[in-house]
Protein backbone atom coordinates (compact mmCIF):
# COMPACT_ATOMS: atom_id res chain seq x y z
CA UNK A 1 0.00 0.00 0.00
CA UNK A 2 0.97 3.68 -0.42
CA UNK A 3 1.59 5.36 2.74
CA UNK A 4 3.51 8.04 4.28
CA UNK A 5 5.62 7.89 7.15
CA UNK A 6 8.83 8.59 9.17
CA UNK A 7 11.22 7.10 11.04
CA UNK A 8 13.16 9.73 13.19
CA UNK A 9 12.09 12.30 14.95
CA UNK A 10 11.79 16.34 12.86
CA UNK A 11 9.93 18.37 11.33
CA UNK A 12 7.51 16.85 8.59
CA UNK A 13 9.61 18.27 5.81
CA UNK A 14 12.63 16.71 6.98
CA UNK A 15 11.13 13.15 7.99
CA UNK A 16 8.34 12.46 6.12
CA UNK A 17 8.81 9.79 3.32
CA UNK A 18 6.16 8.86 0.66
CA UNK A 19 6.50 4.96 -0.18
CA UNK A 20 5.38 1.24 -0.60
CA UNK A 21 4.80 -0.11 3.04
CA UNK A 22 3.01 -3.94 3.55
CA UNK A 23 -0.79 -3.73 3.39
CA UNK A 24 -1.98 -4.84 6.95
CA UNK A 25 -4.39 -7.99 7.70
CA UNK A 26 -6.76 -7.26 10.56
CA UNK A 27 -5.78 -9.58 13.22
CA UNK A 28 -8.95 -10.84 15.87
CA UNK A 29 -11.16 -8.23 16.81
CA UNK A 30 -10.28 -5.66 14.07
CA UNK A 31 -11.28 -4.31 11.15
CA UNK A 32 -9.21 -3.31 7.85
CA UNK A 33 -10.47 -0.07 6.13
CA UNK A 34 -10.04 1.32 3.22
CA UNK A 35 -9.27 5.11 3.84
CA UNK A 36 -10.75 7.24 1.21
CA UNK A 37 -9.61 10.53 3.52
CA UNK A 38 -7.33 11.37 6.33
CA UNK A 39 -7.65 14.78 8.66
CA UNK A 40 -4.59 15.98 10.20
CA UNK A 41 -4.38 17.65 13.68
CA UNK A 42 -1.62 19.33 15.47
CA UNK A 43 -0.67 16.53 17.56
CA UNK A 44 0.07 14.61 14.52
CA UNK A 45 3.25 16.79 14.13
CA UNK A 46 4.29 17.21 17.34
CA UNK A 47 4.53 13.36 17.91
CA UNK A 48 6.49 13.54 15.01
CA UNK A 49 8.93 16.38 16.48
CA UNK A 50 9.28 14.34 19.28
CA UNK A 51 7.55 16.42 21.79
CA UNK A 52 5.41 13.40 23.11
CA UNK A 53 8.30 10.63 23.49
CA UNK A 54 12.13 11.14 24.39
CA UNK A 55 12.47 8.26 21.98
CA UNK A 56 10.65 6.89 18.54
CA UNK A 57 8.09 4.28 20.03
CA UNK A 58 8.26 2.27 16.82
CA UNK A 59 10.86 1.79 14.25
CA UNK A 60 8.36 3.23 11.39
CA UNK A 61 5.55 5.33 12.43
CA UNK A 62 2.57 6.35 9.55
CA UNK A 63 0.97 10.02 11.37
CA UNK A 64 -2.49 10.63 11.38
CA UNK A 65 -5.13 9.54 13.61
CA UNK A 66 -8.36 10.37 11.98
CA UNK A 67 -9.79 9.19 8.74
CA UNK A 68 -12.63 7.43 7.31
CA UNK A 69 -13.11 5.24 4.42
CA UNK A 70 -14.84 1.36 4.21
CA UNK A 71 -14.82 -1.62 5.65
CA UNK A 72 -12.88 -4.18 3.48
CA UNK A 73 -11.79 -6.77 5.73
CA UNK A 74 -12.37 -8.36 9.21
CA UNK A 75 -10.35 -10.14 11.93
CA UNK A 76 -11.74 -13.19 13.56
CA UNK A 77 -14.67 -12.44 16.22
CA UNK A 78 -16.18 -9.38 13.93
CA UNK A 79 -19.01 -10.09 11.68
CA UNK A 80 -18.24 -9.92 7.85
CA UNK A 81 -21.73 -7.83 7.85
CA UNK A 82 -19.14 -4.53 8.35
CA UNK A 83 -17.87 -5.62 5.04
CA UNK A 84 -18.67 -2.60 3.00
CA UNK A 85 -19.86 -0.33 5.38
CA UNK A 86 -18.83 3.61 5.77
CA UNK A 87 -16.76 4.34 8.81
CA UNK A 88 -15.04 7.06 10.31
CA UNK A 89 -11.75 6.38 12.39
CA UNK A 90 -10.76 7.27 15.42
CA UNK A 91 -7.40 6.96 17.65
CA UNK A 92 -5.42 5.79 14.06
CA UNK A 93 -2.10 6.47 15.44
CA UNK A 94 -2.69 6.14 19.49
CA UNK A 95 -0.07 3.57 21.12
CA UNK A 96 0.32 2.48 17.25
CA UNK A 97 2.70 2.31 14.66
CA UNK A 98 0.54 2.46 11.35
CA UNK A 99 -1.99 5.87 11.48
CA UNK A 100 -4.55 7.02 8.57
CA UNK A 101 -1.91 8.64 6.45
CA UNK A 102 -1.96 5.70 4.12
CA UNK A 103 -4.22 3.79 1.69
CA UNK A 104 -5.43 0.87 4.83
CA UNK A 105 -5.52 0.65 8.35
CA UNK A 106 -6.07 -1.99 10.42
CA UNK A 107 -7.45 -1.25 13.86
CA UNK A 108 -9.39 -2.40 16.61
CA UNK A 109 -13.65 -2.44 16.16
CA UNK A 110 -14.33 -0.39 18.96
CA UNK A 111 -11.86 2.78 16.86
CA UNK A 112 -14.11 2.14 13.85
CA UNK A 113 -17.80 3.45 13.73
CA UNK A 114 -20.69 3.21 10.97
CA UNK A 115 -20.96 6.62 9.42
CA UNK A 116 -24.34 8.09 8.80
CA UNK A 117 -25.22 7.02 4.56
CA UNK A 118 -26.05 10.80 4.13
CA UNK A 119 -22.52 12.17 5.24
CA UNK A 120 -19.79 12.73 3.36
CA UNK A 121 -16.62 10.73 4.23
CA UNK A 122 -14.83 13.52 3.95
CA UNK A 123 -16.64 14.93 7.21
CA UNK A 124 -16.37 11.55 8.73
CA UNK A 125 -12.05 12.85 8.45
CA UNK A 126 -13.14 15.81 10.62
CA UNK A 127 -14.38 14.31 13.37
CA UNK A 128 -12.30 11.90 15.84
CA UNK A 129 -9.93 14.50 17.74
CA UNK A 130 -11.48 17.63 17.09
CA UNK A 131 -15.40 16.71 17.93
CA UNK A 132 -14.97 13.98 20.67
CA UNK A 133 -12.52 15.64 22.78
CA UNK A 134 -15.16 19.00 22.22
CA UNK A 135 -17.65 16.29 23.66
CA UNK A 136 -15.53 14.78 26.18
CA UNK A 137 -14.32 18.10 28.06
CA UNK A 138 -17.86 19.78 28.20
CA UNK A 139 -20.03 16.91 29.21
CA UNK A 140 -16.78 15.48 31.68
CA UNK A 141 -18.44 17.24 34.38
CA UNK A 142 -21.81 16.57 34.03
CA UNK A 143 -24.56 18.51 32.11
CA UNK A 144 -23.65 22.18 30.95
CA UNK A 145 -27.76 22.83 30.64
CA UNK A 146 -28.50 26.30 31.86
CA UNK A 147 -24.88 27.27 32.52
CA UNK A 148 -23.10 29.66 31.16
CA UNK A 149 -19.85 28.05 29.48
CA UNK A 150 -16.16 29.92 27.97
CA UNK A 151 -14.50 28.05 25.26
CA UNK A 152 -11.07 29.57 24.11
CA UNK A 153 -10.49 29.09 20.73
CA UNK A 154 -13.69 28.95 18.97
CA UNK A 155 -12.48 28.94 15.55
CA UNK A 156 -10.06 26.45 15.88
CA UNK A 157 -11.01 22.80 14.95
CA UNK A 158 -11.76 21.57 18.79
CA UNK A 159 -13.87 25.26 19.76
CA UNK A 160 -16.18 25.10 17.17
CA UNK A 161 -17.42 21.88 17.57
CA UNK A 162 -17.76 22.42 21.47
CA UNK A 163 -19.72 25.81 20.41
CA UNK A 164 -22.53 23.81 18.58
CA UNK A 165 -22.53 20.80 21.33
CA UNK A 166 -22.52 22.91 24.41
CA UNK A 167 -25.95 24.76 22.62
CA UNK A 168 -27.40 21.54 21.63
CA UNK A 169 -26.63 20.64 25.33
CA UNK A 170 -28.22 24.08 25.96
CA UNK A 171 -25.70 26.13 27.34
CA UNK A 172 -24.55 29.83 26.90
CA UNK A 173 -21.75 30.35 25.03
CA UNK A 174 -18.88 32.83 25.17
CA UNK A 175 -15.59 32.46 23.07
CA UNK A 176 -12.34 33.75 22.39
CA UNK A 177 -10.81 34.68 18.70
CA UNK A 178 -7.93 36.43 17.34
CA UNK A 179 -9.51 38.37 14.19
CA UNK A 180 -12.48 39.19 12.74
CA UNK A 181 -12.80 36.06 10.39
CA UNK A 182 -12.42 33.72 12.82
CA UNK A 183 -14.95 36.03 14.91
CA UNK A 184 -17.47 35.29 12.27
CA UNK A 185 -16.82 31.76 12.44
CA UNK A 186 -17.82 31.27 15.97
CA UNK A 187 -21.14 33.18 15.39
CA UNK A 188 -21.58 30.81 12.45
CA UNK A 189 -20.99 28.05 15.09
CA UNK A 190 -23.67 29.71 17.29
CA UNK A 191 -22.16 31.63 20.20
CA UNK A 192 -23.42 33.76 21.89
CA UNK A 193 -20.66 36.17 22.69
CA UNK A 194 -17.06 36.47 20.85
CA UNK A 195 -14.27 38.04 22.71
CA UNK A 196 -11.08 39.09 20.60
CA UNK A 197 -8.57 38.17 23.29
CA UNK A 198 -5.91 40.26 20.85
CA UNK A 199 -7.97 43.65 21.55
CA UNK A 200 -10.09 43.28 25.29
CA UNK A 201 -8.86 41.85 28.59
CA UNK A 202 -10.90 38.39 28.58
CA UNK A 203 -11.75 38.28 32.30
CA UNK A 204 -13.16 41.92 32.32
CA UNK A 205 -15.31 41.03 29.29
CA UNK A 206 -16.14 37.65 30.91
CA UNK A 207 -17.62 39.55 33.97
CA UNK A 208 -19.45 41.86 32.13
CA UNK A 209 -21.30 39.34 30.03
CA UNK A 210 -21.70 37.57 33.01
CA UNK A 211 -23.05 40.36 35.31
CA UNK A 212 -19.99 39.73 37.61
CA UNK A 213 -20.43 36.35 38.16
CA UNK A 214 -17.92 34.48 36.08
CA UNK A 215 -18.78 31.21 33.88
CA UNK A 216 -19.52 27.80 35.43
CA UNK A 217 -17.54 26.14 33.23
CA UNK A 218 -14.00 27.23 30.43
CA UNK A 219 -12.60 24.60 28.00
CA UNK A 220 -9.26 25.80 27.50
CA UNK A 221 -7.16 24.97 24.66
CA UNK A 222 -4.58 26.74 26.14
CA UNK A 223 -3.10 26.48 29.79
CA UNK A 224 -0.04 28.45 29.88
CA UNK A 225 -0.94 31.24 27.10
CA UNK A 226 -4.59 31.80 29.29
CA UNK A 227 -4.17 30.75 32.79
CA UNK A 228 -3.49 34.63 33.92
CA UNK A 229 -7.45 34.81 32.34
CA UNK A 230 -9.14 31.98 34.11
CA UNK A 231 -9.45 32.83 37.39
CA UNK A 232 -10.98 36.30 36.70
CA UNK A 233 -13.33 34.57 34.10
CA UNK A 234 -14.05 31.50 36.82
CA UNK A 235 -17.46 31.88 39.11
CA UNK A 236 -16.58 30.07 42.39
CA UNK A 237 -16.52 26.72 42.52
CA UNK A 238 -16.44 27.01 38.29
CA UNK A 239 -14.70 24.11 36.37
CA UNK A 240 -11.74 24.17 33.81
CA UNK A 241 -11.63 21.52 31.19
CA UNK A 242 -8.18 21.86 29.81
CA UNK A 243 -7.15 19.82 27.15
CA UNK A 244 -4.06 21.62 25.42
CA UNK A 245 -1.01 23.76 26.47
CA UNK A 246 0.63 24.38 23.45
CA UNK A 247 2.97 27.07 24.08
CA UNK A 248 4.08 25.56 27.50
CA UNK A 249 3.68 22.09 28.29
CA UNK A 250 4.62 22.99 31.90
CA UNK A 251 2.99 25.69 32.66
CA UNK A 252 3.27 28.02 36.15
CA UNK A 253 -0.32 27.48 37.80
CA UNK A 254 -1.32 30.16 40.91
CA UNK A 255 -2.38 27.77 43.36
CA UNK A 256 -3.40 30.02 46.10
CA UNK A 257 -5.49 32.24 44.01
CA UNK A 258 -7.29 28.29 42.32
CA UNK A 259 -7.43 26.91 46.40
CA UNK A 260 -9.56 30.59 47.01
CA UNK A 261 -11.96 30.40 44.08
CA UNK A 262 -12.27 26.12 44.87
CA UNK A 263 -11.81 25.82 41.70
CA UNK A 264 -11.29 22.70 39.57
CA UNK A 265 -8.88 22.40 37.09
CA UNK A 266 -9.79 18.83 35.10
CA UNK A 267 -6.91 17.82 32.57
CA UNK A 268 -8.72 15.46 29.36
CA UNK A 269 -7.51 13.33 26.55
CA UNK A 270 -9.52 12.18 24.38
CA UNK A 271 -6.67 8.82 24.13
CA UNK A 272 -7.59 7.37 27.17
CA UNK A 273 -11.59 7.46 27.63
CA UNK A 274 -13.03 4.96 28.42
CA UNK A 275 -14.94 2.63 26.42
CA UNK A 276 -18.47 3.07 27.67
CA UNK A 277 -17.64 6.88 27.86
CA UNK A 278 -16.54 6.91 24.03
CA UNK A 279 -19.36 4.82 23.08
CA UNK A 280 -21.82 7.71 24.49
CA UNK A 281 -19.76 10.17 22.69
CA UNK A 282 -19.93 8.48 19.23
CA UNK A 283 -23.72 8.31 19.09
CA UNK A 284 -24.78 11.31 20.14
CA UNK A 285 -22.30 12.73 17.37
CA UNK A 286 -23.63 10.34 14.97
CA UNK A 287 -27.00 11.31 15.95
CA UNK A 288 -26.25 14.81 15.68
CA UNK A 289 -24.34 14.26 12.32
CA UNK A 290 -27.89 12.61 11.05
CA UNK A 291 -30.07 15.37 12.72
CA UNK A 292 -28.02 17.94 9.76
CA UNK A 293 -27.16 19.63 13.64
CA UNK A 294 -23.11 19.86 13.33
CA UNK A 295 -21.24 22.23 10.99
CA UNK A 296 -18.11 21.38 9.60
CA UNK A 297 -15.15 23.48 7.94
CA UNK A 298 -12.54 22.12 5.22
CA UNK A 299 -10.08 24.76 4.58
CA UNK A 300 -8.07 22.22 2.01
CA UNK A 301 -7.96 18.56 0.89
CA UNK A 302 -4.51 17.69 -0.47
CA UNK A 303 -3.63 14.23 -2.66
CA UNK A 304 -1.33 12.42 -0.14
CA UNK A 305 1.35 12.73 -2.13
CA UNK A 306 1.49 16.48 -0.86
CA UNK A 307 0.95 15.74 3.23
CA UNK A 308 4.00 17.99 3.94
CA UNK A 309 2.53 20.68 2.46
CA UNK A 310 -0.53 19.83 4.22
CA UNK A 311 1.33 19.67 7.81
CA UNK A 312 3.01 23.29 6.41
CA UNK A 313 -0.77 24.27 6.53
CA UNK A 314 -1.64 22.89 9.90
CA UNK A 315 1.85 24.01 11.89
CA UNK A 316 1.37 27.95 10.32
CA UNK A 317 -2.24 27.59 12.04
CA UNK A 318 -3.89 30.19 9.62
CA UNK A 319 -6.60 28.09 7.78
CA UNK A 320 -10.12 28.07 9.43
CA UNK A 321 -10.96 24.79 9.23
CA UNK A 322 -9.55 20.76 9.15
CA UNK A 323 -6.81 20.17 6.21
CA UNK A 324 -7.72 16.98 4.77
CA UNK A 325 -5.70 14.30 2.84
CA UNK A 326 -7.23 12.51 -0.48
CA UNK A 327 -6.10 8.83 -0.17
CA UNK A 328 -8.03 7.17 -2.44
CA UNK A 329 -10.38 10.10 -4.27
CA UNK A 330 -12.26 6.93 -6.87
CA UNK A 331 -13.13 5.04 -3.35
CA UNK A 332 -14.50 8.27 -1.65
CA UNK A 333 -16.36 9.48 -5.13
CA UNK A 334 -17.75 5.48 -4.65
CA UNK A 335 -19.26 6.13 -1.19
CA UNK A 336 -19.47 10.02 -0.73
Amino acid sequence: MLAAYYTRFGHPRDVLQLGELATPEPTAGEVRVRLAVAGLNPVDWKVMAGQRSASMPFACVVPCSDGAGIIDAVGEGVSTHRVGQRVWVINGQVRRSLGAAAQYIAIGVEHVHALPDSVPLEVGACLGIPALTAYRALTLDGPVRGQQVLITGGAGAVGHYAIQIAKAHGARVLTTVSSEDKAGHAWAAGADAVIDYKRESVGARVLELTGGQGVDRILETDLAANVDSLLPSLKQGGIVAIYGSATDMAPKIPVAPFLLKDARLHFVSVFVVPDDARCRAVNEINQMLERGELKHTIAATLPLTEIVAAYDMVIEGRQLGKVLLAIDAEEGRRHV
